[in-house]
This record gives structure tokens, C-alpha cells and sequence, in this order.
């Protein structure tokens, strides 16, 4: 008789970041973000009781940010598992310092791996568009060091940047940074396997079928909006030196049981 995977032992999970891990745009009724870290900790948790989540990111946040406000109140948690996802934002400056960021990078690794069960790295995921092909080799290359610092500090990598699924346009929201919803979970199935949960969806790389491209016309329209609603005040944002995410608190910032109704569903189906 085939018997299920025992779950790994994980009761908690810390991560932190910027927007990408925050959530934006897996927009919820009541105008709060959801986001793959969410969806990953309410897995967890279904596994786990008494289960523990954390979420420490803040939309906008630069590397250097990251190490300052949130490396070291991750590390005091001593979670079972810390998700790092930093350095995207850098890459997009124009006067980006690669040194800079990926010594950043490197100092965060290396504050947070000995306090933690397992840490948890990633490739992140690249839209296909001209952006993308501006900064791809500043993006290659800090990936190049996130698969240094995995190998030199036992981390696991999740490669989100090599999956054929996650470039798809429509997996994207219309301010062509954040994914989607589906987007999201498929980011938290990535993860979840990675960290050695069985498959709940083994074809999260696929991509999505194919469709005929939209009308010559409907790209510029979209094209103009975006440029209006999004990349012009994405560009003031740079030009005055602010960030989407000044002022905004931490999204989780206790290590906390994480119960939603779908959780305590769980821990009533086994009592």
C-alpha cells in the first residue's frame, strides 16, 4: 500500500524582502496583499500545529535597506526556515554598484544561515520585455552570487528566473513588476517543493497555452497606460529619491502562530 510523505519537520518560517515577497499584486478583498509567502505559510501551517510565520518585507526596499531593518530581527526569530529575496531593486537603478550589492548580499547570508534551520535563496522571476533584456546581465549576475553564497553556506536556491512558466506576460499584473495571483502560486509551489514537501502541482513550470497575440492597437493602448499609471511615477520615484515603501511597516513582524480558517479546518480533520 503507497503511504503519503511524511512533511518535513518545519514549524515556522521567517521571510523577508521587498514587494515581491510582501505580495504585490495577489490583491485580497480588503485591499491587503497576499503573496506566495502567505500561500507557502498557510501550507506549512496545515502540516504543523502551533505553526509560526513571520513576514518582515516592505515594498521598495533596496539590499543595503533589507540588511538594516530586517537581516537581524530575522535572525533573533531562530526560525525553522528564512526566506532572502533581495537586490532585484538595486539592479533596476541606473547607477547601480554590483560590488556594493553583492557584498550586501553577502553579509546578510552570512548573518542569517547560522541562525536558522534552513535558509532559503532564490533565482527570481523575469518578465520577458525589454526591461528585462536591459538588466539581464546585472540580474545574471546577482543570481551568480546567490548560487555562490547557496553553496558556501548549505542554502537551497529556488530557481524562479529558469522556469519557462514565470515569463509569461500574463503572469504579470499590468504595472509589469509583480506577478499575478497565479503568478504567486506558483512561486509558493516552487518553494514548497524545494523544501521537500510533496508535489500539489508538479506542472508549476509549464507554461500557460498558447494565444493569439492581442491586436496591434490594444498593445499601444496598454502600452500608453502603463507608461502613465506606472513607469512615469516608478521613474519620479528614482529622480527624488523615494521608494513606494517609505513609511509602511513590516507586513508579519512577530513570529506568530499563522491560523486561517483553511489551517484550523486542517487541525479539526485530524483531531
Amino acid at each position: 500500500m503507497q503511504t503519503n510523505p511524511t512533511p518535513p519537520p518545519y514549524t515556522s518560517l521567517v521571510a523577508i524582502g521587498d514587494s515581491f515577497t510582501e505580495g504585490m499584486s495577489d490583491l485580497l478583498p480588503d485591499g491587503s496583499y497576499r503573496g506566495w509567502a502567505d500561500v507557502l505559510a498557510a501550507r506549512m501551517a496545515a502540516s504543523a500545529p502551533g505553526f509560526r510565520y513571520a513576514n518582515l518585507a516592505v515594498r521598495g526596499k533596496l539590499i543595503g535597506q533589507i540588511v538594516d531593518e530586517q537581516v537581524d530581527a530575522a535572525a533573533a526569530m531562530n526560525a525553522d526556515v528564512v526566506t532572502l529575496v533581495g537586490g532585484l531593486n538595486d539592479t533596476l537603478r541606473p547607477n547601480c554598484d554590483m560590488g556594493r550589492v553583492r557584498g550586501l548580499l553577502t553579509e546578510a547570508v552570512e548573518r542569517l544561515a547560522p541562525s536558522c534551520g534552513r535558509l532559503v535563496l532564490m533565482r527570481s522571476p523575469g518578465r520577458q520585455g525589454p526591461v528585462l533584456e536591459r538588466f539581464r546581465p546585472r540580474m545574471e549576475e546577482l543570481f551568480a552570487t546567490v548560487d555562490e553564497l547557496a553553496a558556501k553556506h548549505g542554502a537551497l536556491v529556488v530557481d524562479l528566473y529558469g522556469a519557462p512558466a514565470l515569463a509569461d506576460p500574463r503572469l504579470w499584473d499590468v504595472d509589469r513588476l509583480h506577478l499575478t495571483a497565479d503568478g504567486h502560486r506558483r512561486v509558493a509551489e516552487a518553494v514548497w517543493q524545494t523544501l521537500g514537501y510533496p508535489p500539489e502541482d508538479t506542472e508549476w513550470r509549464v507554461p500557460m497555452p498558447a494565444t493569439a497575440p492581442s491586436a496591434w492597437l490594444d498593445r499601444r493602448v496598454a502600452d500608453v497606460r502603463f507608461a502613465r499609471q506606472y513607469l512615469l511615477p516608478w521613474i519620479g520615484r528614482r529622480l527624488t529619491g523615494r521608494s513606494s515603501g517609505d513609511g509602511l511597516p513590516a507586513k508579519r513582524p512577530q513570529l506568530l502562530p499563522y491560523e486561517t480558517p483553511e489551517v484550523r479546518e486542517a487541525y479539526e480533520g485530524r483531531a
